[in-house]
């Protein structure tokens, strides 16, 4: 794929890895479609591509909603034409462990709630916009590639049954796609980031960063626009689909 007036879908876009992403591939001339849930971080990020001189437009929506899925990926269609790309980098945290004791005595256990937020918004939530996504690829003959964005995690993380199960379940999702897309000329991918310098690890304390960073064997977080320089290259490559690339210096869990 030729970046160049693509247009690329980037969900969780307003911030974070999101935001890395959109702004990277701005500098390679695509045409960005940020989706969020907070208006004023996509403006922002939308603004930063913007001044990239790409077109960039920004879409509220709760990926874990099908009717705002279904509207969104359609409103994207008619406003761009066309659909190249999406990534699927919204994610939400609520980590526990699935059951605590204390002397032989259940003191907390993970609450269905928290499980159900997670695979809502990091699985479903993934499911209905790589579905969407290629609906309207295939709509506007676009050929395509859809990221999903898993984690290391996916091997099983203690005190992340929610979160392993789901990244797990999309670094499935994207080899069964590339298997069922492809005769429609869309990939299918997955990275599997490590531990990543983003704002939530900036809030950690300094003794638990470095501990965290002991453990790595490169020795260091990784860095946004790592993960954004993944995204592109799968992109531009067009024999690459059906596995996942695992982005983690050197760190298995």
């Amino acid at each position: 794929m030729i970046l160049q007036d693509s247009v690329v879908a980037i969900t969780g876009g307003g911030q974070g890895l999101g935001r890395a992403m959109a702004e990277f591939l701005a500098t390679k001339g695509a045409r960005l479609a940020l989706i969020d849930l907070v208006p004023e971080k996509l403006e922002e990020a939308v603004a930063a591509c913007k001044e990239a001189g790409v077109e960039a437009k920004a879409y509220v929506c709760n990926v874990a909603k099908e009717e705002d899925v279904e509207k969104t990926f359609a409103q994207i269609a008619e406003d761009f034409g066309q659909l190249n790309a999406l990534v699927n980098n919204a994610g939400i945290l609520r980590d526990g462990l699935m059951v605590k004791a204390k002397d032989g005595e259940i003191v907390k256990r993970m609450e269905l709630a928290n499980w159900q937020a997670v695979i809502d918004v990091n699985l479903t939530g993934v499911f209905l916009c790589g579905r969407e996504a290629a609906t309207q690829m295939i709509k506007t003959n676009s050929r395509g590639a859809i990221i999903n964005i898993s984690s290391i995690a996916r091997a099983g993380n203690m005190g992340q049954s929610n979160y392993s199960a789901a990244k797990a379940g999309v670094a499935a999702l994207a080899t069964v796609w590339a298997k069922e897309l492809a005769r429609y000329n869309i990939r299918s991918m997955a990275i599997a980031p490590g531990f990543i310098e983003t704002d939530m690890t900036a809030s950690m304390k300094q003794e638990a960063l470095e501990k965290l960073c002991a453990g790595i064997p490169a020795k260091r977080m990784g860095q946004p626009y790592e993960i954004a320089q993944t995204v592109a290259f799968i992109l531009e490559n067009d024999y690459v689909s059906g596995r996942v690339i695992e982005v983690d210096g050197a760190m298995r869990l």
